[in-house]
């Protein structure tokens, strides 16, 4: 199964356990009850890396947007990534600019998006 982290579908969220209080001397029932918690915090986390893996080892694909409808490169933040299907040139590290026929990837460098 392929799992795209976005923002309709994210990972389930797993906060660290409450581990038993230690008992001043060695207990059988501490020692359970020890391995049990973490088994289910690790079984937690085997869960969420299992969907961020693919089984066929392919790249989930990028979002393609136009030029007009990429969201602000400063409200995404630097090194956000996207693709567009109308850029005017493909010159790498220029600002991109919609209106033509070239498929792009772009980046975000705070402020603009740029090709690349």
């Amino acid at each position: 199964m392929t799992y795209i982290v976005t923002s309709e579908r994210t990972l389930n969220r797993v906060v660290a356990p409450r581990l038993p209080s230690a008992t001043p001397t060695y207990e059988e029932r501490y020692i359970n009850q020890l391995n049990n918690v973490l088994r289910l915090y690790f079984n937690q986390l085997d869960n969420i890396l299992g969907q961020l893996s693919t089984e066929s080892g392919i790249i989930p694909a990028l979002t393609v947007y136009t030029v007009a409808t990429l969201p602000s490169a400063a409200t995404s933040g630097v090194g956000a990534r996207g693709f567009v299907s109308d850029a005017t040139a493909t010159t790498f590290a220029s600002t991109v600019a919609g209106g033509g026929a070239n498929k792009v990837p772009v980046y975000s460098d705070g402020i603009n998006w740029k090709i690349g």
